[in-house]
């Protein structure tokens, strides 16, 4: 292996397509006031919200990576790799993220049934070499998510599994919510977490083979 991978996200989807796509990652987690930071952004576009968010991740992990309590954890990753995401739903001009309670969930599916939105997902990578940070890279990807035309009753039943209460946009593709969908057009591994293709695309940025990361 070239170099470590750290996962700055507490996605189980995430890690799990990492894992199955050959990278055995370390995972370490932001504590970000995101609403706060959007609100500091001020009138950007929906592309910029969700990468600047991935970015605000990576800074505030890489820190506690190189120079927190855990010397080892730090050596480790001193040449190493750290990938930080966010996802939104854009749908009829609105930009959400995890609806966190049933009545908000179940609010944006009556909305969201029979129509199309688009989930975009920021993605940061951060480059370390030699303990400090070398380079780092961002981008975002959409990905039009066509929902089903489901019922009332369809839509209270998935919100009081608690799945739509945890996701960004309040579904998932890999989960009870794919069954509430017609169909994606763009890139799976996007909607469940971490798109491969532009993950792969910003390692090369920074000068990393991907499969130099396959375990």
């Amino acid at each position: 292996m070239g170099s470590t991978v750290v996962l700055g996200s507490a996605s189980p989807a995430r890690l799990r397509v990492l894992r199955h796509a050959g990278l055995n990652p370390q995972v370490l987690v932001a504590d970000l006031d995101e609403d706060a930071i959007i609100a500091d952004m001020g009138d950007v576009r929906s592309a910029e919200v969700v990468t600047r968010l991935a970015q605000a991740k990576g800074e505030a992990i890489v820190p506690a990576i190189l120079t927190g309590d855990d010397p080892a954890f730090a050596a480790a990753c001193a040449d190493g790799v750290v990938f930080t995401c966010d996802s939104m739903l854009l749908l009829d001009g609105e930009l959400s993220g995890k609806p966190h309670s049933p009545e908000v969930a179940a609010a944006r599916w009556r909305q969201m049934r029979g129509n199309t939105g688009e989930l975009m997902t920021g993605h940061c990578v951060t480059r370390l070499r030699d303990g400090a940070v070398e380079s780092i890279v961002a981008d975002h990807v959409s990905t039009q998510i066509h929902f089903s035309d489901v019922s009332d009753e369809q839509i209270e039943r998935y919100v009081a599994t608690g799945e739509p209460l945890k996701v960004a946009g309040a579904f998932t593709l890999d989960g009870l919510g794919g069954w509430l969908l017609d169909g994606i057009t763009g890139d799976p591994s996007s909607v469940i977490g971490i798109s491969l293709p532009l993950t792969r695309g910003l390692l090369s940025q920074v000068g990393v083979d991907v499969t130099d990361l396959w375990q």
